[in-house]
């Protein structure tokens, strides 16, 4: 039987790059916004290269009434673009920014005026005082590029340091990898809520793919079944369901503070676990 105490969820877009993307994300936002999602937040491409369609996708969310949340990526930035685009943010209403270092574009050494995200907290703190409430990245399986578990530890420790409210995890279908780092982040003084990123399973192929890209991990089971299933789309939607419910399940009733969806711009899957999990009104 699905509990149903309530737990805040929110949602994660990345900015479409066609008219009909744009179209086709309007009506999948709509869908989604029944189950009152805290806030919405649009993704940053690689060295800020859609930050118009990330601004425009995130006008687009304030306008129908929605929390919206603008990544901001500082690869590749000065202060002065970073003092600008704080600018056009608070022009735009928004009050809540994902502050991280940013995925570098291919051929791209780490240019700019910022080397790490926490760099990037302590720049808008010390700009905007408390005005934008910050969230960073976690990462309870070890950020690919980090040179050890103890290093990714103390790198998410220096972004809280440095002024972040909160923070989102890299998603995972292990849910005590998630447990374990919130308590060995809590050892360290860290007080900041950590709330897991949920990505839900359409297709395993994009789903090896993006995972062997940023380093989560597909526990064996996992992967085996998937690819037992071979092209049955459907088969891999009903067991990507069961999987991603149960750990939510498991998320829920271990205190997470929260389930932040990564949508890929589908609503499909998120409509179907929040109902399993009593979310969906």
């Amino acid at each position: 039987m699905t509990s149903t105490t309530s737990i805040p969820i929110s949602i994660e877009f990345f900015p479409p790059k066609t008219p009909e993307g744009v179209e086709k994300l309007r009506v999948v936002r709509q869908q989604l916004y029944a189950l009152k999602p805290e806030f919405c937040s649009v993704t940053f491409g690689a060295g800020g290269s859609t930050q118009e369609g990330t601004f425009s996708t995130v006008r687009d969310i304030l306008a129908e009434g929605m929390n919206a949340v603008s990544h901001f990526s500082c690869v590749g930035a000065t202060r002065a673009t970073v003092r600008e685009q704080l600018a056009t943010l608070k022009a735009m209403g928004v009050k809540r920014l994902v502050a991280l270092r940013g995925d570098l574009p291919s051929g791209f050494g780490v240019g700019g005026e910022f080397h790490y995200a926490s760099d990037l907290v302590a720049f808008i703190r010390a700009e905007t005082g408390d005005y934008f409430h910050l969230e960073v990245a976690a990462y309870p399986e070890v950020h690919p590029q980090a040179r050890s578990p103890e290093s990714d530890l103390k790198a998410f420790v220096t972004k809280v340091q440095a002024g972040a409210n909160s923070a989102i995890t890299q998603y995972f279908y292990n849910a005590d990898a998630y447990f374990r780092f919130v308590e060995e982040a809590d050892a360290l003084g860290v007080q900041i809520p950590v709330v897991p990123g949920i990505m839900p399973i359409a297709s395993s192929t994009q789903l090896m793919r993006f995972s062997d890209a940023c380093g989560a991990e597909i526990p064996r089971w996992i992967r085996l079944r998937l690819q037992s299933f071979g092209d049955d789309t459907a088969s891999i939607r009903a067991f990507g369901l069961d999987v991603v419910t149960d750990l939510c399940e498991q998320l829920r009733a271990g205190g997470a503070p929260g389930l932040h969806f990564y949508s890929m711009n589908q609503s499909a899957a998120i409509l179907n676990i929040c109902q399993r999990l009593g979310l969906a009104s």
